[in-house]
């Protein structure tokens, strides 16, 4: 039987770390352009915020714009590139990305088209301040953990058929780690608006009383 050295596709492996680097390349130097155009200061939080959201609306039009693309057209499994290698990869821990499984491609058309789109809306409201920013920033992330749910609710419930845990780097890299982000993300930016909401909201309260 062959070791679990000897089962990884290293060049699939590399191409995958070099598009998640280069992803938070662009994500970085965009948001660092972005900022240095605004008069407007942000908090440490609002700028953290936008290289994640930049980050996050990449991630959404290319890579898994790709797997959409990609599963529309045939499937990733029977596709070749750079991309069709990056998700034969990931395919490796979850089996349902390649073979255009119609619940993840259902997810990822939405998550594509809709919360991608949105995602700059939001980053548009974060740097000019705009009122209805904490109102998308909730649709947004709500989005987001409610399309990690359904990628892995029902595989949970029929015993993870498709899921290889075999390996630590198919388990805690490719299934925890890069699913992991966007549930901490999420959760930690819904914190923020509720804050931001509450806060708000206390201010008017008091203001009518008074």
């Amino acid at each position: 039987m062959a070791s679990t050295f000897e089962r990884f596709d290293w060049f699939s492996l590399a191409a995958t770390a070099v598009a998640s680097v280069g992803v938070g390349g662009v994500a970085l130097l965009l948001g660092l352009l972005l900022l240095r155009s605004k008069r407007r200061q942000l908090s440490l939080w609002d700028k953290l915020a936008v290289f994640w959201l930049l980050y996050n609306a990449i991630v959404h039009w290319s890579i898994e714009g790709s797997f959409v693309f990609l599963s529309l057209t045939g499937s990733v499994n029977t596709a070749e590139g750079l991309m069709a290698d990056l998700w034969k990869e990931y395919a490796k821990a979850d089996a349902r990305w390649g073979v255009s499984d119609p619940t993840i491609v259902s997810l990822e058309i939405l998550t594509v088209f809709f919360n991608g789109t949105l995602t700059l809306v939001l980053v548009h409201a974060v740097l000019a301040g705009r009122s209805y920013r904490h109102f998308v920033q909730v649709l947004v992330n709500t989005c987001e953990l409610y399309g990690g749910w359904m990628t892995f609710a029902p595989e949970w419930l029929t015993g993870s058929k498709n899921l290889d845990t075999s390996s630590p780097l198919y388990l805690w890299v490719y299934l925890v780690f890069f699913n992991g982000l966007w549930v901490v993300a999420p959760v930690l930016l819904l914190a923020q608006s509720c804050l931001a909401i509450s806060s708000h909201a206390k201010r008017n309260y008091r203001g009518k009383k008074e």
